[in-house]
């Protein structure tokens, strides 16, 4: 071999060798880039109390009539809204009934903590419940007033007999649940989103304990 192949030779490998070093330190700086860019990405990626903050309803108010229920259904749920009257709302305070509530003081995680109150609710008036019976899957009766079916208003389970007060506290029969309270917020004056929480909660139906 002659002193030019030979020449040509040894540059070549050297080419090579100085194009695989290249290539390998850009492998390795875009692996340690990917990796440190990871816990970002994956920041990113939101989670079910955001995805399920994306799925908003809103429900007007303003037609509900005193004693009257709305049914609405958000993320494939029936969403009992309720006016309720001043006849309902005391007779939810009253002493001997209370004494019947299986959990008058909502103690079992079955709603917000801004519904974590006699009511059940943001505001006394308006009652937001999901509509699944607590002990079996069925949807309860509404009764806006004392009937032949119910000893007061509220609700009852043709599944079960469970007897739910209008803010959706069991009684009377197989649950020991309350019914689950969605998260909601008042977009306006008579206005409510379901699916937003009214506090810096992070609350979603997968908080509760039975649905």
């Amino acid at each position: 071999m002659n002193a030019a192949a030979s020449t040509a030779t040894s540059d070549g490998r050297e080419i090579n060798r100085r194009s695989f070093l290249y290539v390998t330190t850009a492998a390795a700086g875009a692996v340690g880039t990917a990796a440190a860019a990871w816990p970002l990405i994956d920041q990113m990626n939101p989670d079910a109390y955001v995805r399920a903050a994306r799925d908003l309803m809103e429900v007007d108010l303003a037609q509900l009539q005193p004693a009257e229920q709305r049914v609405v259904h958000w993320r494939n749920l029936p969403i009992f809204v309720v006016r309720r009257t001043l006849e309902m709302l005391q007779a939810m305070q009253d002493e001997t009934f209370v004494a019947q509530l299986y959990d008058a003081a909502s103690q079992t995680r079955q709603q917000p903590s801004y519904a974590k109150n006699w009511h059940r609710s943001i505001d006394p008036t308006y009652a937001v419940l999901v509509g699944v019976c607590t002990h079996i899957p069925c949807i309860p009766t509404y009764y806006g007033k004392a009937s032949l079916f119910s000893m007061a208003s509220g609700y009852q389970c043709p599944c079960c007999a469970t007897h739910y007060d209008p803010a959706g506290r069991a009684y009377a029969g197989l649950s020991r649940y309350n019914l689950a309270v969605p998260p909601y917020s008042f977009s306006g004056p008579l206005k409510i989103l379901l699916g937003q929480n009214a506090t810096d909660e992070r609350f979603s139906l997968q908080s509760v304990e039975r649905i």
